[in-house]
């Protein structure tokens, strides 16, 4: 299997099917452009191995970063490509919360432009403006995406600037 973070090996039987099907339509979504995008990241070393929360400092945003997910303490910028959310340290955003899956959703940034959230065969589901996700779904700024007890607001760049505060208060 090509990406390691969707490893299915620690399910039970009857969960790791409904997360192999998950799985499948996610890296099938990805489209080619996305793809070369995630090859040259890697090419490039600009991939990192590990999470990348950002301490949450109002309404600034990283450098460089198009999209993010904001909760009230950090910061998690997203890449092009598949972006993995979890509780496993191996995730692109870790969320430590002993209700939240292993692997619990997938955000897919596509590199023309658009994201849409994935579940992956969560136990408890994931949730987008309190909807139980069916399957996948366009992400536009300002959805709130919550799994379990905990909840993340998915912004983009410009909407993150606009006004401090914007998405602290709103998670609180």
């Amino acid at each position: 299997m090509a990406d390691p973070r969707l490893n299915s090996v620690h399910l039970d039987t009857a969960r790791r099917q409904e997360f192999r099907q998950a799985r499948e339509m996610l890296l099938n979504a990805r489209g080619q452009q996305t793809q070369a995008a995630e090859n040259f990241q890697r090419f490039a070393g600009s991939l990192c191995e590990h999470n990348t929360a950002i301490e949450n400092l109002g309404n600034r945003c990283p450098p460089g970063v198009r999209y993010l997910l904001v909760d009230k303490d950090y910061v998690y910028p997203l890449k092009v490509g598949l972006n993995t959310v979890g509780r496993m340290p191996d995730n692109d955003v870790v969320i430590q919360d002993p209700y939240v899956s292993r692997r619990h959703c997938a955000i897919l940034i596509h590199a023309t432009d658009g994201c849409e959230l994935h579940d992956v065969a969560s136990k408890n589901g994931t949730f987008l403006n309190g909807r139980k996700l069916c399957g996948p779904t366009r992400l536009v700024s300002g959805d709130e995406i919550r799994m379990c007890g905990r909840n993340v607001v998915f912004m983009t760049k410009g909407d993150a600037e606009e006004g401090p505060g914007y998405h602290v208060t709103r998670l609180e």
